[in-house]
């Protein structure tokens, strides 16, 4: 199939990358020459495991095609994507701003019947939005040109969203229109070659799908890290519990691993957008609104047990600390909502300084906070430990899981580790001569330290 695909972030890109890894003939859209000049050159411009082979060989292979040009864009095409950012406004709610400007221009361009799909997250009625911004623009053109707008939300994990598209647990299609499911059945049927996974529903329904879907998962982790507070205030061991639990099938481990908090460009935004068409529709989200406030709360407890544990040390001003992993998670350099941003903000705020390490996210983070002169960004690993007074393990990165404790307490002014992902065992820690603080799990401050 012909197939264009507007807007080239991780949805997009990831999106017209594996249809055109199945034989299809995609062509990008972006508004940004520089980003579509390097794709063209095989480059990309954000981190996403074996998303840059998938680019290189499709566009080598002339499948894979990239413009600043809707016209050119929509010439021929039959299927459009529209994969353009929907940021949060002030209030919360949803900015559709790019996703109605991407219906003006296939409006304006379009020369032969379309079937449009949202892939944008967006909010209910957001289709019906679309369908309106492409007829008022054919009716400036005099024409009344066929075309159906179609709900098609991504289901993707960044880190591994070129697996999850290629291997998808549902395809969720939302259209009145038999003749559209069926071209989108033999548009997806590559990715559902072991059972069917086309979930054919009402335009509304899978536009609440997508939402339904994020906050769940966002109340999982929500849910976890306020059990792994109790804990810390009881005495109980959140791991211990973790295993308890998620061995009953009906709850499951998916998600209940406790820790910094949710971020990232998905879950914080699609909480507060629920929480703002709730409010729109005369209904009070209690629910979510709580899975908000526990995810803010749980950015910065971390902090907060830095503070308190300098507190009778003479305070964090003037002291470094030192920071593993800066993205939101593993395996990405999206910064977006990070815990580890808030964590560093929140202390610089106090007089500390930071020294911070990740393996992709750096330079981004730099950039973020290019104005903040108690920040250094390092390029090694090992680097960020010099001078500091203790170290913060805020990501999940593989090259974190066992590194080198003789030379992180050796570079260590003090050998203590707060660990927000809880990758290592206290026990363990405590044998190694480190004052250990996990995450729902207390302090086990066996060699108690100085300062």
């Amino acid at each position: 199939m012909r197939i264009c695909v507007v807007g080239t972030g991780y949805v997009g890109m990831v999106s017209a990358a594996c249809f055109a890894e199945t034989g299809n003939d995609v062509c990008c859209v972006d508004v940004n020459p520089e980003i579509v000049d390097a794709l063209r050159r095989g480059k990309i411009h954000i981190f996403e495991p074996g998303l840059e082979d998938l680019v290189r060989r499709n566009t080598g292979d002339g499948r894979l095609l990239f413009t600043t040009d809707p016209a050119r864009g929509l010439d021929g095409a039959e299927i459009v994507f529209i994969c353009v950012g929907t940021p949060s406004n002030e209030d919360g709610s949803c900015d559709l701003h790019y996703v109605l400007q991407a219906a003006r221009d296939i409006g304006r361009h379009m020369r032969r019947p379309l079937i449009v799909l949202d892939k944008s997250t967006v909010p209910v009625g957001t289709a019906q939005a679309v369908h309106d911004a492409i007829a008022e623009e054919q009716a400036k053109r005099k024409t009344s040109i066929p075309y159906d707008v179609v709900s098609n939300p991504e289901f993707l994990k960044e880190g591994d969203a070129v697996n999850d598209f290629m291997k998808p647990d549902r395809v969720v299609v939302g259209t009145e229109n038999e003749e559209s499911a069926a071209v989108l059945r033999e548009l997806y049927s590559p990715f559902a070659r072991s059972r069917e996974k086309l979930i054919v529903t009402s335009v509304r329904s899978a536009e609440m799908i997508k939402y339904a879907a994020n906050c769940m998962l966002a109340t999982k982790i929500s849910f976890i890290n306020e059990i792994a507070c109790i804990c810390e205030k009881v005495g109980a061991d959140v791991r211990d519990v973790r295993a308890g639990i998620g061995a009953d099938h009906r709850i499951g481990y998916h998600f209940i691993y406790p820790g910094l908090g949710y971020g990232g460009s998905c879950f914080p935004k699609d909480v507060r957008a629920l929480i703002h068409t709730a409010k729109n529709a005369g209904v009070e989200p209690e629910l979510l609104n709580a899975v908000d406030r526990v995810n803010q709360r749980q950015k910065i407890r971390m902090a907060e047990r830095i503070e308190g544990y300098f507190a009778s040390r003479g305070g964090v001003n003037g002291k470094t600390l030192a920071v593993w992993g800066l993205s939101f998670k593993a395996n990405t350099d999206d910064i977006r909502e990070s815990a580890a941003l808030a964590i560093i903000n929140y202390l610089s705020a106090k007089g500390m300084r930071v020294r911070a390490f990740d393996p992709v996210a750096g330079d981004n983070v730099a950039r973020a906070l290019d104005d903040n002169p108690l920040v250094s960004i390092v390029k090694k690993q090992y680097d960020a430990l010099a001078g500091a007074c203790a170290l913060l393990v805020a990501t999940e990165w593989n090259q974190f899981r066992t590194p080198d404790f003789d030379r992180i307490k050796t570079a260590l002014e003090y050998p203590v580790l707060f660990d927000g992902r809880n990758l290592y065992s206290g026990a363990g820690m405590v044998k190694k001569g480190f004052v250990y603080f996990g995450v729902g799990r207390g302090a086990e401050e066996k060699f108690p330290v100085s300062l």
